[in-house]
């Protein structure tokens, strides 16, 4: 498929697992693909894949105050617009809340949220004039609770309903929202359970498909709601779970038959 020909698209945290991929797939199916990650040698390496007339590299932190308007800036003016933001830059916190330090709050925050904030209101006035849309990276973590994350929880929930008060405010603009919501995902800030056969024994007896996900599998349904085959679709928080979100919070009684 060639859904994004002549398409302009910003990928947030590409650097790696979730955000290189969907980097990769938009890319495959002819967009232009802005990269961005901290460090520029990481979203390079991601770069060498792609179609380099197509790719531009922008170095620098969502937390960063004037950074999305600088993204957005260098966007237009190498290609000429914008038509999907996909906000996939964040951070993991754990542990509990009682032992958190303020910049482990501060940290979720200035990235997960106000990076995510920040970067929408850089973006709307190109994606008003391209009838675009924006995708967030919420979490499954970010429409229920986990045992060890409140930090990251109220940053993802934040999202999930950024997603919603968006597409809502936006929707009479002819720009979409939406937001996909991952669950257990083979990449580096997962690799504490996925790396844990105990762990991740414990973790794939909950999930009805039995496995975490992997980056490429996060990168379809983002494509989808980007593209016009969802152009009915707004506010909606998909989850790309394996099923997890379907429990009610039941153990998986059959693993023990």
């Amino acid at each position: 498929m060639q859904r994004f020909t002549d398409k302009t698209v910003i990928v947030t945290g590409s650097s790696s697992g979730i955000g290189a991929a969907i980097a990769r797939r938009f890319g495959e199916e002819g967009a232009n693909v802005v990269l961005n990650s901290r460090n520029r040698e990481d979203i390079a390496e991601v770069a060498k894949d792609m179609d380099t007339a197509r790719t531009l590299l922008v170095e620098g932190d969502v937390s960063d105050p004037e950074f999305p308007e600088r993204i957005i800036r260098e966007t237009v003016d190498r290609f000429g617009g914008l038509d999907v933001l996909v906000n996939n830059a964040g951070v993991g916190t754990n542990g509990p809340l009682a032992e958190a330090e303020d910049d482990d709050i501060d940290g979720a925050i200035d990235i997960n949220v106000k990076g995510v904030l920040r970067m929408c209101r850089a973006a709307i006035p190109a994606l008003v004039g391209s009838k675009g849309s924006i995708v967030n990276t919420s979490s499954v973590s970010g429409t229920g609770g986990d045992w060890t994350m409140p930090i990251y929880n109220a940053s993802k929930g934040a999202v999930t309903n950024l997603t919603r008060g968006l597409a809502l405010q936006l929707g009479g603009q002819g720009v979409r929202v939406n937001a996909i919501c991952p669950s257990m995902t083979r990449t580096d800030m997962a690799s504490g359970i996925t790396d844990n056969d105990e762990l991740l024994e414990a973790f794939n007896r909950r999930m009805p498909l039995g496995a975490p996900a992997e980056p490429e599998d996060i990168a379809g349904p983002v494509l989808f709601l980007a593209s016009d085959d969802a152009r009915m679709v707004t506010g909606v928080n998909l989850p790309v779970d394996g099923g997890v979100s379907a429990s009610n919070g039941q153990p998986n009684f059959a693993a023990f038959q």
